[in-house]
């Protein structure tokens, strides 16, 4: 299984991804990471026991911080809900979106199984953290993701 490693000030997160059940989006988030997409960019949307969020392009620069939610790479992709491991959980990776086949670049990490079950089969599970989950409690609003190593195997 291909991996990546989400390094934060606070510490790195190294994700497995589900490469079998949501191969387009493991491949789209892939793609953005090896570009340098997330560099700089913060995880704009924290809530408590619920998840954190990033990958805005408006989050990384403070004149268009204030649109921090609202942002993706210019295009959209579908979402891929059929494949085993769509269950939301204590470290799951999954694709942010503003309704059905609306993502691109935004995702979550998961805090816990807690206020997460409607969210299964509706937004795609692409990754587990494996590697330093205690990270993602760590994280605040507007901490910056450095960068993301995408580590194939």
């Amino acid at each position: 299984m291909s991996k990546a490693i989400i390094k934060t000030a606070k510490g790195d997160m190294t994700v497995e991804f589900y490469d079998k059940d949501a191969p387009n989006t493991v491949a789209n988030f892939k793609k953005l990471a090896k570009e340098g997409f997330y560099d700089g960019l913060t995880f704009h949307r924290v809530l408590p026991d619920f998840v954190i969020q990033g990958g805005c392009p408006f989050s990384g620069k403070p004149e268009t911080a204030h649109k921090a939610g609202s942002g993706g790479p210019g295009y959209h992709i579908d979402c891929e809900l059929n494949g085993d491991n769509q269950y939301h959980e204590r470290g799951v990776l999954s694709m942010a979106h503003a309704g059905r086949n609306t993502g691109g670049s935004q995702f979550f990490i998961c805090h816990s199984r807690n206020n997460t079950s409607h969210l299964d089969r509706n937004h795609t599970c692409f990754g587990k953290v494996i590697e330093n989950v205690d990270v993602v409690d760590d994280i605040r609003q507007n901490d910056k993701i450095l960068s993301i190593e995408v580590v194939e195997d």
